[in-house]
């Protein structure tokens, strides 16, 4: 629409300039005859005026007689009877019945008064048959006809050239409409052009493989969730049944012990997973400078443990987070280290670099190296040591890695440095640095 716009401007600018060349063109050609015919009359006073570029030239007095003519004039009225203003010798008119008898229909005639003529004050007339480009409508017409020709050739090609740049984006379309939830293992076909649309399929194809593994994950973690509700749902409905049908046999007290402690379980489990699910929807965190020596050691007090703690803490070692968020992470980890340590545990807190490093050792069997990644897979355990019985929810490692990553850290598994066991490692920012 703008270039049939444009296209329309330039072809009425196009249309005005051609016939304004033509008009003063042949203005100028009549104006130089009669100039020529103005200065013959002059010299030969002769009634035959000779012709050259004009054939149709007149000499008429005030009175309207023709006193000199080009041969084809002869005989033939006046030209016109138009005579110029007073500051002006010249005059330009149109006229279509100047010429009786002429089959040119219209005529452009230029008039020159002379007022020394031998014939006295007269006027020497100049015409030409109108040229073609000034009659009727032909030019526009064909600038008209022009323009639609064009318009349909770029119309037709602008079609072309969006259909096949949008055709693999149908096709693309037709593809994603056809993945559901169930199946999310089709990928777009890829293009051997190098182009955005090949750039574009390859990065639709990895977020269908990273939303893939996503669901994978979720579906997995509902399976393994449920699995790990139903054991202690099981047991605690079993002893109730067991106390129902035979109230005599079993301890009420005991009983009761018991389902108290598959309900704690239970709890243990869904704090977990609402925790796991804030996580996950990118819950904003407090903000707050935070002494990690002070929590550190806040932390070791206030649990008990069953095995030597040592630590070696660095004071104004500070970071930025969320308090409670940052506890649960470092409880998380005593408790691991407490849970398989066979005598002792190590915490040390320092800086290194632009990072604040907790690292919590224990000395108990340690973390087979293709298995420390794996423990921080949601309700992973690696054997008997760490199986249900020892109390761990199977979680609380995959949460402890979130926050970390919910801080901008990360949190890792290796050897320890002093002889056998575990050694988890805590890095985050310190404060100055995330401030900068």
């Amino acid at each position: 629409m703008i270039f049939a716009v444009v296209l329309g401007i330039g072809s009425f600018a196009t249309s005005l300039a051609v016939r304004t060349r033509v008009q003063e063109q042949t203005v100028h050609t009549l104006s130089q005859a009669a100039r020529q015919a103005y200065e013959i009359n002059r010299r030969l006073h002769s009634d035959l005026l000779p012709t050259q570029q004009v054939s149709r030239l007149q000499v008429v007095t005030r009175d309207g007689r023709v006193a000199a003519a080009s041969p084809m004039m002869q005989g033939r009225p006046a030209l016109s009877d138009v005579w110029p203003a007073e500051d002006d010798p010249r005059v330009v008119t149109r006229s279509c019945t100047a010429v009786p008898g002429d089959e040119q229909s219209c005529f452009i005639i230029v008039g020159l008064q002379d007022s020394a003529s031998s014939f006295g004050d007269v006027m020497v007339y100049a015409a030409t048959p109108e040229p073609p480009l000034l009659t009727g409508h032909s030019l526009e017409i064909g600038l008209v006809g022009f323009s639609v020709a064009i318009l349909a050739l770029l119309g037709w090609g602008t079609w072309r050239a969006v259909g096949r740049t949008l055709e693999p984006v149908e096709q693309i379309r037709r593809e994603m409409s056809e993945i559901t939830a169930s199946d999310l293992s089709r990928r777009m076909p890829v293009s051997d052009e190098e182009n955005e649309m090949s750039e574009l399929t390859r990065t639709i194809n990895a977020t269908l493989e990273r939303l893939e593994r996503a669901v994978e994950h979720q579906r997995r973690f509902a399976a393994d969730a449920s699995h790990e509700l139903r054991t202690p749902l099981t047991g605690l409905r079993t002893k109730l049944e067991l106390a129902l049908v035979d109230p005599e046999a079993e301890d009420p007290v005991a009983t009761i012990r018991s389902v108290l402690d598959d309900a704690d379980r239970l709890q243990a489990i869904v704090n977990d997973l609402l925790l796991l699910a804030r996580l996950d929807a990118g819950v904003s965190t407090e903000d707050e400078p935070i002494d990690l020596a002070e929590l550190v050691a806040g932390e070791v007090g206030r649990r008990p443990s069953r095995h030597e703690i040592r630590t070696h803490l660095t004071p104004d070692v500070m970071v930025r987070g969320d308090r409670l968020q940052l506890c649960r992470l470092l409880t998380n980890l005593l408790a691991n280290a407490d849970r398989h340590a066979a005598n002792k545990v190590a915490i040390r807190v320092d800086r290194e670099g632009n990072d604040a490093v907790v690292e919590i050792s224990d000395d108990g069997l340690g973390i087979p190296t293709e298995e420390r990644e794996r423990i921080f897979q949601r309700f992973t355990r690696l054997d008997s040591a760490r199986s249900r019985d020892a109390g761990g929810t199977g979680l609380g490692l995959p949460i402890a890695r979130d926050i970390a990553s919910a801080h901008r850290g990360i949190l890792y598994a290796t050897d320890s440095a002093n002889g056998p066991g575990a050694r988890l490692v805590l890095r985050l920012p310190l404060a100055t640095v995330m401030r900068t």
